[in-house]
């Protein structure tokens, strides 16, 4: 079983509350790790329909039977059971991490838990694998046009069920549209939410644009904002927001949309191999999408805020990423393998103008050694989710 680097959040806030929600993309592994890091815990899954009616109909009774806790997967599909929790933890002595709650879908799941345990309650983010977790486990491949292609989520690396990746993703998102969309939008639309989500591909790591969204898919801007928020409380997108706290407004005021896993991507843009990706014009997406989303599972993981943003002005200044966290650092992303001085032209005019000795510079790019090259990291893709590349501790 691989370990997962959120292992040690999880831990540190189930220590200090009750209930602990871990929230992701469906299939992303949040039973597995309940499981793994509280093995005498008993487990209860909603997505049996038996325990699930149980639950509904008497959800006070039902907590009786795990006085010591439990985890409880699928939790959003009993709304009723978050009442009965709350009683639960409110009435007895006060016991951190009792309950360990997951769910896929952060609507439901989220909304039910802030509302009925506001103050009891601690929520954990987890995405799937990290370049990390797979170098750790021998797993990460050699190629990173490989890495990308074949994406992260766990099940592709289980080496019993032996996945083809193209298979996979089809039925994922087929699941994801039964399971997570249809009870959110109006059932005659499933089919152009599909292709929205595949137009959505097209922008992934680009600045986004809400009307030409809707102008390819042939609905209204509104109907786009609320699908994309869809899209973003169920994991599949990211965004990124200009920074405006350091150099002031950066006169880009539109966020940046990624996808947080580069194989669904790579599925939505048609690319099936390493060859396809390396020959095809959307390669610097695929890349730029990896590193963030490497990024943003280091801070997952660590139980943290993402706090990550990017610069842009109307005079051509540009880096891809401003991490905001205990140590600031800014990154920019290339898709070449040598470290060459012109990837770091960008970060060397920020961190000039920032004027501040604290702030680094970093240059993520494919190659396979790490170094600093005149003060800016140059940092190897499998580095990309190491804490020495994300400018030291996550706090």
């Amino acid at each position: 079983m691989i370990q997962r680097a959120a292992a040690d959040a999880l831990k540190r806030l189930a220590g200090q509350f009750p209930v602990v929600g871990i929230t992701g993309p469906r299939q992303s592994g949040k039973s597995t790790l309940a499981t793994m890091v509280f093995p005498d815990k008993e487990y209860v899954s909603f997505d049996d329909r038996d325990t699930r009616l149980l639950a509904s109909a008497s959800p006070r009774d039902f907590l009786r039977a795990f006085p010591d806790g439990a985890v409880i997967d699928e939790a959003q599909k009993v709304p009723e059971l978050f009442d009965a929790v709350k009683y639960d933890v409110d009435r007895g002595t006060f016991t951190p991490g009792k309950f360990i709650l997951t769910g896929s879908s952060r609507f439901r799941l989220k909304e039910n838990m802030s509302d009925s345990l506001a103050g009891r309650v601690a929520f954990l983010k987890l995405l799937p694998f990290s370049i990390h977790e797979l170098r750790n486990e021998s797993l990460l491949p050699e190629d990173p046009f490989e890495f990308f292609v074949k994406g992260q989520y766990p099940p592709l690396y289980d080496g019993n069920k032996r996945f083809n990746a193209a298979d996979w993703f089809d039925n994922y998102l087929e699941s994801y549209l039964e399971l997570d969309v249809r009870d959110q939008i109006n059932v005659s639309n499933l089919r152009t939410f599909k292709r929205f989500i595949q137009i959505c591909a097209v922008y992934s790591g680009g600045l986004l644009s809400m009307d030409e969204i809707a102008r390819d898919t042939g609905v209204s801007a509104p109907t786009v904002k609320s699908w994309l928020s869809i899209l973003e409380a169920s994991y599949i997108i990211h965004f990124l927001h200009p920074d405006t706290k350091q150099l002031g407004p950066s006169l880009i005021k539109t966020p940046k949309l990624f996808f947080t896993d580069t194989g669904l991507l790579c599925h939505l843009l048609r690319m099936e191999t390493a060859k396809e990706l390396i020959l095809s014009r959307d390669r610097g997406k695929v890349i730029e999408t990896g590193a963030v989303a490497e990024l943003l599972k280091y801070r997952c993981n660590a139980g943290r805020k993402p706090d990550l943003t990017f610069y842009r002005d109307t005079g051509g200044l540009e880096v891809d990423a401003v991490a905001d966290w205990k140590r600031t650092f800014v990154v920019e992303i290339k898709g070449g393998s040598e470290t060459e001085k012109k990837y770091s032209a960008g970060v060397r005019k920020y961190l000039t103008r920032r004027g501040d000795d604290t702030v680094k510079g970093n240059v993520f790019y494919l190659g396979d050694l790490t170094c600093d090259i005149n003060g800016v990291k140059y940092v190897g893709w499998k580095d990309w989710g190491e804490s020495g590349a994300c400018g030291g501790d996550s706090d």
